[in-house]
């Protein structure tokens, strides 16, 4: 089977690109795919993100086990039928994460291979990636902010005499 997205940069610009690939195909193959289709060079970390309708970011899965977790699903052993169908449709992609290239992804159709065609396969591409990433504003649930007091304990900094360290430790 043939699965086909419409992946969107995440901007007030419309800049998307429609692409096939084979069900069987991994989330790396579908990550390479991606930066070729947008011009970056792939160099930089990615991950997807398992999302629900809302755009909820999910799961991670990263190109690389950064934490040791062997537990942790990764790009090259990821396929494609394992993390989208037609009842969970929509990943969401990151890419370089200092610029935070943020896209939506999602499965538009399943389909059957058509002959002659080779896969990957850039359907359709509109708009041009712009110089930089798109600025992210990233804003708390409602409820994040009455329950997030970490720095809430009367402590002056500015105050060395209370502070509960040698001042000479070294």
């Amino acid at each position: 089977m043939v699965y086909k997205f419409r992946i969107i940069l995440d901007a007030k610009e419309d800049v998307f690109r429609d692409i096939e690939l084979l069900q069987e195909s991994t989330l790396e193959d579908f990550h390479n795919t991606i930066t070729q289709a947008f011009g970056f060079g792939g160099n930089e970390m990615a991950a997807f993100y398992i999302s629900d309708d809302e755009w909820t970011q999910g799961e991670e899965i990263p190109q690389f086990d950064m934490d040791g977790d062997s537990g942790v699903r990764l790009m090259e052993e990821t396929t494609l039928d394992s993390v989208v169908s037609e009842d969970q449709t929509k990943l969401i992609y990151i890419y370089d994460f200092f610029s935070m290239w943020t896209f939506l992804v999602e499965l538009a159709e399943i389909s059957e291979i058509e002959e002659g065609r080779d896969y990957p396969n850039l359907m359709f591409a509109h708009g041009q990636i712009p110089d930089e990433a798109p600025e992210k504003e990233f804003v708390a649930e409602e409820n994040d902010e009455d329950n997030f007091d970490e720095f809430d304990d009367d402590l002056d900094i500015e105050d060395y005499d209370d502070l509960s360290f040698d001042e000479n430790w070294n």
